[in-house]
């Protein structure tokens, strides 16, 4: 099993049974192995049955407990802050990267925009009901076919307290409930913020076990969640690649697959050069720990020795660590040094304020290294010819296509979404980010009157 999930279970005493007041999910693990998977699933199990009490839960009332989880969090902002110091400053001891450590991250002023965007999810439209399709039938048979909610929703990831209350807000408007491994590194604010949230749901009139945490229970309960076939009805991992992969090969639930981020902006060759920097600035250094921030910098040839020189100049002024191909290098101004770019440099998601520089002869080059190198998740073009935006488009296979836009757009929040649970780089079910509409399956309703097949 990867390390990435290997967290040390804290000690502390034992669950509870289901139906008494204490959250065995808030509580430390049994001593066991078996013991923790039995805990886990009765988390699971809670959280099964707090589902349906959303199943017919009106939008009013969802809309209602999401502005009072909104209200809850900014109340507690100092408690929450506090705790994740102390994240922050485990994360520092133990050498974490500073691009993990901003995601890691809570301020007052990232409190507030996690709030406003659980007030945003209210605003949306309640996809469970949504008719996707329906007919009636020669025969008189009426047919719909219907959202509904998957039931619960199991999340491991890592790291990133805001995804604890973005998973939280999504899941109570699709009607869902959440189990939620969020890791060790943001144990300490993942604790607060759940306790917070299942407070103000039990004060709305609804289960706090539909926000709940199996953090307490380390690797072992990760294993189990990822074992709870029945009870979780969908698992999405969300961070780096080895715990992506690990939760795709290990689990026994149902998982929608994200991807890394290996991101790829294309200039063009008749790309406007001011656009085309601006662009490219944003989708690197605007915020360098994300999935959709650029990774690697296609130049085609004809534009190289115009635009390079400035673009590597500013890149480096912005604290950018450059690799490059030889074409790359040789157009670095005096003073811009530019690394030997490998293999293992157009592979690699840095998250970190390092960008990977290639010069192509053309859009087809382009196209040839993104096959090649790229996770499907966002690639770009700066361009002012229609035709080459038109090809790019269609032969890109990735999640999400910017055409003359940052690939920092590639987010729920930024495309209408709300929020996100996560962006999905296969193509079953969800691909790209996924919102509210990907938080639900469809059912069938079939009304008649006295049919029977003949």
């Amino acid at each position: 099993m990867s390390s990435v999930i290997d967290d040390t279970a804290r000690t502390a005493p034992s669950p509870g049974t289901p139906g008494t007041p204490e959250r065995p999910s808030q509580q430390g693990p049994a001593a066991g192995a078996g013991d923790v998977e039995t805990a886990v699933r009765e988390i699971a199990q809670r959280a099964k049955v707090a589902s349906r009490t959303l199943a017919t839960a009106t939008r009013a009332t969802k809309d209602a407990a999401l502005h009072a989880l909104a209200d809850a969090l900014v109340a507690a902002t100092d408690e929450i802050v506090a705790a994740n110091a102390q994240d922050l400053e485990n994360g520092r001891a133990r050498g974490m990267a500073d691009g993990l450590l901003d995601r890691l991250a809570l301020t007052g002023e990232r409190i507030v925009a996690i709030a406003d965007a659980l007030r945003a999810l209210a605003g949306l439209p309640d996809p469970v009901g949504e008719v996707v399709r329906g007919q009636t039938l020669p025969n008189g048979l009426r047919l719909r076919q219907l959202r509904v909610p998957m039931g619960v929703v199991g999340m491991i990831y890592e790291a990133r307290p805001n995804v604890t209350v973005d998973a939280a807000g999504l899941a109570l408007k699709s009607g869902n409930a959440v189990v939620l491994r969020g890791g060790s590194a943001a144990a300490e604010s993942n604790t607060v913020i759940v306790r917070v949230l299942g407070d103000a749901l039990s004060a709305q009139g609804l289960p706090a076990d539909l926000v709940q945490s199996i953090d307490a229970y380390g690797r072992e309960g990760a294993v189990a969640l990822m074992h709870a076939r029945g009870l979780v009805d969908v698992l999405v991992p969300r961070g780096g690649a080895d715990l992506i992969q690990t939760v795709v090969r290990e689990a026994t639930v149902p998982v929608i697959e994200t991807g890394v981020g290996n991101v790829h902006v294309y200039v063009d060759a008749s790309a406007d050069h001011d656009a085309a920097l601006a662009i490219l600035l944003n989708a690197k250094t605007q915020r360098v720990g994300v999935c959709n921030a650029a990774e690697t910098l296609l130049v085609h040839a004809d534009v190289a020795p115009a635009f390079l020189p400035e673009a590597l100049r500013a890149l480096a002024g912005a604290g950018v660590v450059l690799h490059g191909d030889d074409a790359a290098a040789a157009l670095a101004p005096e003073g811009v040094d530019v690394l030997a770019a490998t293999d293992d440099d157009w592979a690699t998601e840095y998250l970190a304020l390092e960008l990977a520089v290639r010069v192509v002869p053309d859009l087809d080059a382009a196209l040839e290294h993104i096959r090649t190198w790229s996770s499907g998740h966002t690639e770009a073009i700066l361009t002012r010819d229609l035709a080459s935006s038109e090809r790019f488009v269609a032969e890109v296979d990735s999640a999400a296509v910017m055409v003359n836009a940052s690939t920092r757009f590639t987010d729920g929040g930024e495309l209408g979404l709300g929020a996100e649970i996560g962006i999905s780089t296969q193509k079953l079910h969800a691909r790209g980010p996924m919102g509210l509409a990907e938080l639900t399956t469809t059912k069938w309703v079939v009304h008649g009157d006295g049919h029977v097949r003949p």
